[in-house]
């Protein structure tokens, strides 16, 4: 085994792009034009929330000004995947200030409300209504990194959102189909007031319109952090927690802080990686990463059904080790510095048979200590939203944010027009899980944000090459390897690689939302050639086909052109995503 020689540029595949992969496809099909900006770059998955932060770029604003309106637009233009009852996490590169260039991560995860018991959850956690919330904590995240970095007044943010709830939200035919599904709807009158405002589930090109939303947006940018953690929508959200037989109560919300944290990394062929640390799960695609760099990837090909099984087998390897040991780590030692050594992933590797998958079950975690996992069945439905934000200075700003499955609680907390999430379902309820619920516990989770730099020798990031994510759960870590590796190892662009067909590997035992099992199988989107699955299968991997483009998640790509400083960026077409350059 070798690694491709280190490099802090990219591949360089032929210009002439291939007519049997669409009309911008070099390496990969892609369907969509490379967006192109010197002055900034917004990705997100949809063109409203993306001309909310062109627009506060162009009046100009920092990365960190556009991010809020890009967050604050998605709450009501893709109301299902986040919003301001859910959590998140913001990574932020700054390239001037105290420190110099630097990378940090702000937690905005909420944790498990004080009466969230194990004794108050014994019959289960529900995935709907009021006992499945935790406390929302994305609200103060959005205004601790305004209050930091922002250059606009918290108005001028939050004015594109406010004039998109009041206004009116043309319905697009994906937020149509996730709208009919969502039959929840129907048994909650503040919830069907806004979503089904005619008793039924809107068609495409009909419009929703969230006033409550907008007077709740307004009294954040007129009284930040106070109107939502102590003012009228935490009195709100006690009001119907209180009414409904819930947990979450006024002083929850009062006391909920978000936090600023250091990154984790590592490098990869020469490039430093940057990621989210625990709760967050950027250990995972940080070992995966280490785990390929012993392999001569390259040599394999695009796509091919080698590279995907080394892929999997290394994701089966990392995740065996976030079951075993990935927590808050207020409650629980994660030994990030170990499950990250270079050493521990060439002991690692040798576990991987590259002519074998390795069989269900047998996966273990690595170090001593880890705990066994359970087995058995489920179904779910989890999605988040996931956008890249850069300005002409050169700041950018990875962002995800979630109410945990579609629609989360599918609760609006009374007149606030504020969606609440269903995050409590991430929970275990086994006392011998690192991940057992514990009141004012942070739940482990899967959101995970990408930034890959130059390697500048000194312990900070180098120049700044690309920054990438995608909602999806347990998918995430997954669908962002293919990218880092499609990106730094065979040279696609930022389209080639968003639109590329992906895989999705399930692991029993592992899965985040309860009851955290599913039936083993690698699951290949229909473009796989047949070729490709037959092989798989001979490799032993239990392979399931989905739709041409039925894979988990909305990636979003920037990456920077170092010789001429230009931004290039994508927005996955499975949902509604747009990239817009300036």
């Amino acid at each position: 085994m070798s690694s491709s020689t280190p490099s802090a540029t990219f591949p360089s595949p032929d210009a002439v792009p291939t007519a049997d992969l669409g009309p911008h496809g070099h390496v990969s099909e892609a369907h969509r034009p490379v967006v192109m900006g010197r002055r900034g770059m917004v990705c997100s998955a949809h063109p409203l929330a993306s001309l909310a932060g062109i627009g506060v770029l162009q009046r100009g604003g920092d990365a960190a000004d556009a991010a809020l309106a890009v967050a604050a637009a998605l709450g009501v233009a893709e109301p299902g995947m986040s919003g301001a009852g859910g959590d998140g996490f913001i990574m932020y590169f700054r390239v001037a200030g105290p420190g110099g260039r630097r990378v940090e991560v702000l937690n905005a995860t909420g944790p498990a409300p004080g009466a969230a018991t194990l004794e108050n959850y014994r019959a289960g956690i529900p995935f709907k209504g009021i006992r499945s919330v935790s406390v929302p904590g994305l609200v103060d995240g959005w205004l601790e990194g305004h209050a930091r970095y922002g250059k606009l007044p918290l108005a001028t943010a939050l004015k594109p959102a406010i004039q998109l709830a009041e206004g009116g939200l043309p319905v697009s035919h994906r937020l149509a189909s996730s709208l009919a599904g969502e039959a929840t709807f129907g048994g909650f009158a503040p919830s069907q007031a806004v979503f089904w405002p005619e008793g039924r589930p809107p068609l495409p090109g009909e419009l929703i319109v969230n006033p409550n939303l907008a007077r709740t947006y307004r009294g954040i940018a007129d009284h930040g952090r106070e109107y939502f953690y102590a003012g009228p929508v935490a009195r709100a959200i006690d009001e119907v927690s209180r009414r409904t037989g819930g947990f979450l109560f006024y002083d929850d919300l009062a006391r909920y802080r978000a936090r600023w944290q250091d990154p984790i990394t590592t490098s990869y062929r020469g490039r430093l990686v940057y990621e989210t640390p625990p709760n967050a799960s950027g250990h995972v695609l940080l070992q995966e990463l280490n785990l390929l760099e012993g392999f001569d990837v390259a040599s394999l090909g695009w796509h091919s059904p080698e590279l995907i099984h080394l892929m999997v087998e290394a994701k089966k390897l990392a995740f065996a080790d976030r079951e075993a040991y990935l927590a808050d780590p207020d409650f629980t030692d994660v030994p990030v510095a170990a499950l990250l050594s270079k050493d521990y992933a060439a002991e690692r590797r040798r576990l991987i048979d590259a002519g074998r998958a390795a069989a269900p079950g047998t996966v273990k975690p690595g170090l001593d200590g880890g705990v066994a996992v359970p087995s058995g069945r489920g179904a779910r439905r989890e999605d988040t939203t996931c956008f890249v934000v850069a300005d002409g200075e050169g700041n950018v700003v990875c962002q995800l944010q979630s109410l945990q499955q579609e629609f989360g609680s599918g609760l609006v907390a009374g007149n606030t027009g504020v969606l609440l999430n269903n995050r409590m379902t991430y929970w275990h309820l086994d006392p011998a899980h690192p991940d057992c619920l514990v009141p004012g516990k942070r739940v482990r989770h899967t959101m995970n944000h990408v930034m890959v730099f130059g390697d500048a020798g000194n312990g900070k990031p180098g120049e700044f090459l690309l920054t990438l994510g995608t909602p999806g759960a347990d998918t995430q870590v997954q669908t962002n390897l293919q990218m880092v590796s499609g990106l730094l190892d065979f040279g696609l662009t930022p389209v080639e690689v968003v639109e590329a067909p992906r895989w999705r590997h399930i692991q029993d035992g592992t899965e985040s939302t309860l009851p955290h099992t599913l039936p083993d199988a690698l699951n290949l989107e229909a473009r796989f050639p047949e070729t490709t699955r037959r092989r798989l299968a001979e490799l032993g991997h239990p392979v399931q086909m989905l739709g041409p483009w039925a894979a988990t998640g909305s990636a979003m790509v920037i990456r920077r052109d170092p010789q001429t400083g230009v931004y290039w960026g994508a927005a996955d077409p499975r949902r509604d995503g747009y990239a817009l350059g300036w």
